[in-house]
């Protein structure tokens, strides 16, 4: 039996996913497993018996990666899994930031006791016409899924897309538009493009990327669209810049005091990725990755751990183990089985920076003194046999 905790509220849609093998429990200090979307993680003390943490999202600022790993623990994300929920409120952010819709709607409402209000509006209509989308250059910084996505759609709409990304996947690559310009140098989107969406994941690299150097370079009256992480921008330099009428509007899905009402911002309360369906999807792929994970010992997703897959274990038991990424660690496991007459039916080893994973089909069952002797050897962080 297994126990697993959700630190917020997780779709029950995802949660029928575990079987009747799988308990939830209260106590976090029972949890084989976590799942999380906003919950800061970094302070809490993390179980001894943990075994993996699913952020049911895509962003993983508020977990302790490398504590995790250096634990044992694998932590996963699920990417992909909003991004059509973010990508139509993108695109949603385009047509608000084109058509004043928002000013029209407000103003609406402020003459709702006017009886003559459709004369009005007639009078009034040409201060929210707004421009349209089609044949208007849109640059995207990040080609992962969900830029892939907002990619595809804008060209569709008729808009000529330019799309940035010097580490594009090749499903990425695969699935984007031959539409789609590919632009090598990222100053290019700034000096061409009507509209910028940014769609990086936050690291020192690019915190604060779109800054005051980078807003001098864009044509003026340039729209940004930032439904990724509210750091990627220097928010004080865009307020400037809308100020100055450098920038048209400044769209975000992170409200703070930065923007919120500030002149040319349109804020909305972080629901891009909120949907329905996403949170259903996100639950449904983050719980799957779990249980693959902890009954077979597959990765997917996993932000601190390599990928790996052995399907279905067909022999008596597998051993997986974390370690550290260090020379002669397969020889060493190799070694401690050799020696106790177990014979390897089948291996897998993969790495990803510091740390290493490694597992290992036996024809015979592994004893508790011999998961011992493996847990001594340096580099081990974690051994774990199943069945």
């Amino acid at each position: 039996m297994f126990h697993y905790h959700c630190l917020n509220p997780i779709s029950q849609v995802g949660l029928d996913g575990f079987s009747g093998l799988y308990v939830q429990t209260d106590n976090m200090n029972d949890a084989d497993a976590i799942l999380v979307r906003s919950a800061a993680m970094h302070d809490m003390e993390l179980p001894e018996k943990l075994e993996a943490i699913a952020r049911a999202g895509a962003g993983v600022n508020n977990i302790p990666l490398q504590k995790c790993a250096e634990a044992g623990i694998v932590v996963f994300n699920t990417p992909g899994a909003n991004a059509n929920g973010v990508k139509e409120a993108v695109l949603a952010g385009l047509l608000l930031a084109s058509r004043d819709i928002v000013g029209g709607v407000n103003w609406v409402q402020s003459e709702r006791q006017n009886e003559l209000i459709a004369k009005s509006a007639e009078k009034e209509k040409k201060r929210f016409a707004g421009n349209e989308i089609k044949g208007k250059r849109l640059g995207i910084i990040g080609l992962g899924a969900i830029g892939v996505l907002v990619a595809n759609a804008a060209a569709r709409l008729g808009m000529e897309v330019y799309g940035y990304d010097p580490y594009i996947s090749v499903d990425a690559a695969w699935n984007l538009s031959r539409d789609i310009r590919h632009i090598k140098e990222v100053d290019e989107i700034y000096r061409e493009c009507d509209y910028i969406t940014i769609h990086v994941p936050l690291m020192d690299s690019t915190r604060k990327m779109i800054n005051k150097d980078a807003i001098d370079k864009m044509k003026d009256g340039v729209v940004l669209l930032n439904y990724a992480r509210d750091l990627l921008v220097d928010e004080e330099a865009v307020v400037d810049a809308l100020r100055t009428g450098k920038m048209k509007r400044y769209v975000s899905d992170f409200p703070n005091p930065t923007t919120a009402g500030a002149k040319g911002c349109i804020v909305t309360p972080h629901i891009g990725a909120s949907t329905e369906e996403s949170e259903d999807n996100c639950a449904k792929m983050a719980v799957k990755e779990l249980i693959d994970y902890i009954e077979h010992g597959n990765i997917h997703h996993s932000v601190n751990y390599p990928e790996c897959d052995m399907g279905i274990c067909n022999t008596v038991c597998r051993v997986a183990i974390n370690h550290r990424n260090i020379k002669n660690m397969i020889g060493q496991f190799a070694s401690v089985l050799g020696e106790a007459d177990l014979n390897i039916a089948n291996m897998a080893n993969q790495s990803k920076g510091e740390y290493a994973y490694s597992l290992f089909d036996l024809d015979t069952p592994i004893t508790p003194e011999i998961i011992e002797k493996l847990k001594k050897i340096d580099g081990v962080l974690k051994v774990r046999v199943l069945k």
